[in-house]
């Protein structure tokens, strides 16, 4: 092709709005152009990079027994209401109604569709195990759609999804689809990309992967162990934490702490270091306002992937209203769905109940909070009473001694409470984010460390969450009705040219693999106005295009350095360079994009050498 027949323009400047390299280099290099937020169209140069990546899926996809399908993009209500997803996803899932008054969908993922398609052909065991997948757009409405094309709302995506009998089967061919993975990755070009242990989120199941491409720009959080194997998304990464042993017998005493709110403050003030404190973090519950507390150590954060998870529904930080005294909450508020005492389960804390760990109402001193309220900035957990106040206390306050806390009662705080003796029998839970220098959950040492990363990847085991749910069943060999297991394995295609061009890139421009370049030689006629060089540039393209190898030919009439500026954001694995010295002296100069490779070559001898060049590299 010729370079002055492309559709879309290179720039050198860097967009003012363009926060991360690959967004930058992407628009610049002619590969994508804004439509709105989160969506963007794809010049030629990207869709022949996704097309690529787009074969190398299909045939790894085909090579664990794949079958391509096509689901729609729009679909009705009714088939997300089987589920029951259509009311529990929020407003990430595009709603519409169609002329006749319908409800419909944009799908965001299709494991509903996959069960339709399906359910009828997978009525006896005999069929068992399929895996069917498709490579379609989606649209999920983000919040905050950024970086081009690593977060976006309208997107490519393959996904897929798998069938089986048993859990035993579904355990083999998720560590099948888990191989195929790790060569789709080292193949684009990206073989760093590691497999962390991630939460299962919307999607339901149990087993999940999520494959993360290390990196500054991602917006995953990585929590990996210098010292063993151990991986895991944050959201999903357990939180062990090991309290320095202290003296025990420290008396409990309120001081007066007036206008210390935040932990920093109490500390300060009271002179202790941060790990010898306790904080409380407000929630409200969405569906009834009820307040939810977590305790947990003051240099630890929530993790509000884990409440979620152990709560079972959705929740706020909450935000108090103007009105209320002193940043006061009315417990009187949280009754209505609430924890109460008698039904609270494992982990919670019902203030009402000595034996999850507050102090019982009969024993309630002067010290407890009058009038059933809590003063926001002065919470804690020792004799608090309030009924019908959700409360949760998280494993980092296990074994903590001579803890400073909130007095329950504004501008005060307790000192020397210890958990196991002052608040009785309490039941901690995993709530807490795992922390740079943390304890290994797998080997014990302190060696944890946090990145950031793109995910490029996320593989589920869903159980019968969606055959169960949408009555898909099958007779076993011994005449029973039972429901298939599922698999579901997804892999964002833009997501993935973006994290590759993330990956591997300078200051001048991506620096494509052989194996998902948009060309694999760029051709560059210096002085293509002299006669004399444009007609031997024009034998080496008639030369490369006889030997099939892919090459975008730049024959305009520009400086060289417009031309290599342009080459090096198309980003072509070999550049061939055709200039006036080189003709006199009968050959052409090959030069690598990544500047490994600078060699000259007899010019009859160009499709050659760089056909060796790309079995070589591929």
């Amino acid at each position: 092709m010729k370079l002055d027949m492309l559709v879309g323009d290179r720039f050198r400047e860097r967009p003012a709005d363009c926060v991360i390299d690959s967004h930058a280099l992407m628009v610049r290099g002619g590969y994508i152009k804004y439509v709105a937020n989160g969506i963007y169209s794809s010049y030629p140069v990207l869709r022949r990079v996704t097309r690529k990546i787009e074969q190398i899926i299909r045939e790894e996809m085909d090579a664990i027994d794949g079958q391509e399908v096509l689901f729609p993009v729009a679909m009705p209500a009714a088939l997300w209401r089987e589920s029951g997803r259509y009311t529990s996803v929020g407003r990430e899932l595009a709603r519409f109604g169609d002329r006749n008054g319908n409800d419909m969908l944009l799908g965001m993922t299709h494991e509903e569709a996959a069960v339709h398609l399906t359910r009828e052909y997978g009525q006896t065991y005999a069929k068992y195990p399929f895996m069917v997948y498709q490579i379609q757009t989606k649209f999920r409405d983000e919040l905050r759609p950024r970086g081009g094309l690593i977060r976006t709302r309208e997107f490519t995506m393959k996904d897929a999804y798998s069938f089986h009998t048993t859990k035993e089967d579904l355990d083999a061919y998720y560590m099948r689809c888990y191989g195929a993975y790790e060569r789709i990755f080292t193949r684009v070009g990206i073989p760093q990309a590691i497999a962390v242990t991630s939460d299962s989120g919307m999607m339901g199941g149990s087993a999940s992967y999520e494959f993360i491409l290390l990196s500054s720009v991602g917006e995953d959080t990585v929590v990996t162990c210098g010292n063993c194997e151990y991986r895991a998304n944050m959201e999903a990464a357990e939180c062990v934490v090991r309290n320095a042993p202290g003296a025990g017998d420290t008396q409990v005493k309120k001081v007066h702490t007036p206008g210390t709110k935040t932990i920093d403050e109490v500390c300060a003030y009271l002179g202790l270091p941060v790990t010898q404190s306790c904080k409380a973090v407000i929630y409200q519950k969405n569906a009834t306002d009820a307040y939810v507390v977590v305790f947990l150590r003051g240099d630890m954060e929530v993790n509000e992937t884990k409440l979620g998870n152990f709560l079972g529904e959705e929740f706020r930080p909450a935000i108090l209203e103007d009105n209320e005294p002193a940043g006061a909450i009315p417990a009187a508020s949280a009754s209505a769905g609430a924890v109460p005492a008698a039904s609270a389960s494992a982990g919670a804390v019902p203030a009402a109940s000595a034996s999850a760990g507050a102090t019982p109402a009969a024993s309630a001193s002067a010290d407890a909070v009058p009038g059933g309220m809590l003063t926001a900035g002065f919470i804690g957990p020792y004799r608090l009473f309030t009924p019908g106040l959700t409360v949760l206390i998280d494993r980092s306050l296990k074994d903590a001694v001579n803890l400073c806390c909130g007095a329950n009662e504004k501008d005060f705080h307790y000192i020397g409470v210890s958990m196991e003796r002052d608040c009785g029998d309490v039941q901690y839970l995993d709530l807490a984010k795992a922390a740079e220098g943390g304890v290994c959950p797998r080997c014990g040492a302190p060696s944890l460390r946090v990145s950031r990363g793109v995910e490029v990847g996320h593989i589920f085991q869903l159980g019968d969450k969606y055959t169960k749910s949408m009555g898909m069943s099958f007779m076993d060999e011994h005449g029973n009705l039972r429901h298939p297991v599922m698999g579901c394995y997804g892999i964002g295609v833009g997501r993935l040219a973006a994290a590759v061009c993330e990956a591997r890139h300078d200051e001048y421009g991506p620096v494509w693999p052989v194996s998902i370049a948009p060309w694999h030689t760029h051709l560059c006629c210096v002085r293509a106005n002299d006669d004399r060089i444009k007609t031997f540039a024009d034998d080496i393209y008639a030369q490369l295009l006889a030997e099939h190898i892919e090459v975008i030919y730049d024959d305009r009439a520009v400086s060289a350095g417009v031309m290599f500026s342009d080459a090096d954001l198309i980003g072509a694995p070999y550049r061939v360079i055709v200039s006036p010295r080189n003709v006199d002296s009968g050959c052409c100069e090959i030069v690598s994009r990544d500047k490994t490779v600078n060699i000259k070559v007899n010019a009859a001898e160009t499709a050659s050498a760089l056909k060796a060049m790309l079995r070589a590299s591929d």
